[in-house]
């Protein structure tokens, strides 16, 4: 995890699956719904609704309950199997412009997430949470990989 600038955050990982697994992982919400939210902030995601083609939305709702609870919503700019997406993050006004690209290496897949702020205290603000939440999601999402290709191997 790296700031590139006041306003731009970019996050690089590989993971060991091919990128149209991972941007499977990424793109359909049975699959997003099972490693996006950490574990450890005892906060379950309530809902999750994706619409991946440009222009489509998407809505992620966390919490206990429907009551107590905040949702994530915006738009997808772009949309390129298996290769890239672009979304807006609309919730508030400091909401990122986030792109994911998934690059093919040798098998596995170069993850690089590049978050555009409107403005350095919305990506100060940001990175409170993220710091320790990413991680944790990524290593979530390493062991949803892991499980499909297990039962991909398998079938």
């Amino acid at each position: 995890m790296a700031r590139r600038s006041d306003r731009e955050l970019v996050v690089t990982r590989l993971f060991d699956a091919p990128p149209r697994i991972v941007f499977e992982a990424w793109t359909k919400s049975d699959l997003f719904k099972l490693w996006w939210a950490p574990k450890s902030s005892g906060v379950p995601l309530l809902s999750c609704d994706m619409d991946v083609r440009v222009g489509g939305g998407y809505r992620v709702t966390f919490g206990q309950d429907e009551a107590n609870s905040m949702t994530f919503f915006g738009k997808y700019l772009e949309v390129v199997p298996p290769s890239r997406l672009v979304w807006t993050n609309e919730e508030d006004a400091g909401g990122a412009v986030t792109t994911v690209t998934f690059e093919e290496q040798g098998g596995k897949t170069l993850l690089v997430l590049h978050e555009l702020y409107p403005t350095k205290e919305a990506l100060d603000e940001s990175l409170l949470g993220m710091e320790d939440g990413m991680p944790e999601q990524f290593e979530q999402l390493d062991a949803l990989l892991a499980s499909l290709g297990a039962s991909a191997g398998g079938a």
